[in-house]
């Protein structure tokens, strides 16, 4: 991303946003390149916003065709059934997306992600996916941290009411403003499948209710096999189940996961537009300061709950990986 400058017709686009964040930040945006994985409602806020931002390039990747579900919480779907038959939902969502910024490349790759090797995410800068399973979140995650440069990883899921960001940088430096002097800062990441292995006895006492619940119903549908979201109120026994043997392992109180908010997991299945809004929102922040290298990133998850509104960051580390 560095040696170009930016064009004069960049310059002009983007005048508002120099002069907030500086032409060197809109430089590296300029240059970088994302790639986008499940174009559920959440993402579809977040790619409307990085393109807005002017990135250089988005790749969409989602072979899945469009359904009810996905028009009630993705904008980018237009209503008319005639503009998006035959296609799939990454190639619906390219071209909105082209219409919000000419001079954004947005493409589409299709395949599935997991079967993608090791080379093909060497070509970005920032890897986003959603609509994952826990195996496919560790896998991704694992390729980007494989390649000799530093890609940037998140995770984000929207369920109902109820949202979760995931963001792994690996070993990133920044700079941040304090007073009348520029501060050099360096932070130090874990991997998802790190983070996630982190004894939940060992969590701050503050730990978000949201991140135990997440943890349970993830490896609820990994156990079972089935897809984010394929599940309904039918599956509570049994996830009340898996619950209980979770926190006897983790010596945490099971009033730290109410059932009120594993059943509002279950059956939250369809995405609420504005909390879609809101983590979409939190998401294009993240990784434009990650991109940009200005400002203080997110570590390393992030909570929201529309009951409370209220959105909590949670860093989970291993001893070795803190600030």
């Amino acid at each position: 991303m560095d040696g170009e400058e930016l064009t004069e017709q960049e310059t002009a686009l983007y005048d508002r946003q120099i002069r907030v964040w500086g032409a060197d930040a809109q430089r590296r945006l300029s240059k970088s390149h994302i790639l986008v994985y499940g174009m559920k409602g959440t993402v579809a806020e977040f790619c409307k916003n990085i393109v807005l931002a002017g990135v250089g390039s988005v790749t969409l990747v989602d072979d899945r065709v469009v359904t009810e579900e996905a028009l009630s919480a993705n904008f980018l779907i237009l209503p008319d059934e005639n503009l998006h038959h035959g296609k799939t939902l990454a190639e619906v969502c390219c071209d909105s997306l082209k219409e919000f910024n000419p001079m954004v490349h947005v493409s589409v790759e299709k395949g599935e992600i997991s079967t993608f090797g090791v080379e093909f995410f060497e070509k970005f800068d920032a890897v986003v996916i959603s609509c994952c399973s826990l195996a496919k979140k560790k896998l991704i995650n694992q390729q980007c941290r494989k390649l000799s440069k530093r890609v940037a990883f998140y995770t984000v899921d929207c369920r109902g009411s109820c949202g979760e960001i995931f963001v792994d940088l690996q070993d990133y430096k920044y700079s941040k403003k304090k007073l009348d002097e520029t501060i050099e800062c360096q932070l130090n990441y874990p991997s998802f499948e790190e983070a996630i292995s982190v004894p939940w006895k060992a969590l701050p006492r503050r730990m978000s209710k949201l991140y135990y619940a997440m943890r349970v119903i993830e490896l609820f549908e990994d156990v079972e096999g089935r897809n984010p979201g394929e599940t309904s109120i039918a599956d509570l026994p049994a996830v009340l189940k898996l619950r209980k043997e979770l926190c006897e392992t983790n010596s945490l109180s099971e009033s730290q996961i109410p059932d009120a908010i594993l059943e509002r997991l279950l059956i939250g299945t369809k995405e609420f537009p504005p909390v879609c809004a809101i983590i979409g929102g939190i998401l294009g922040q993240e990784v434009i300061k990650a991109i940009s290298g200005k400002g203080d990133p997110l570590k390393n998850f992030f909570f929201f709950d529309a009951m409370d509104g209220k959105g909590l960051i949670g860093d989970i580390s291993e001893p070795n990986t803190g600030t």
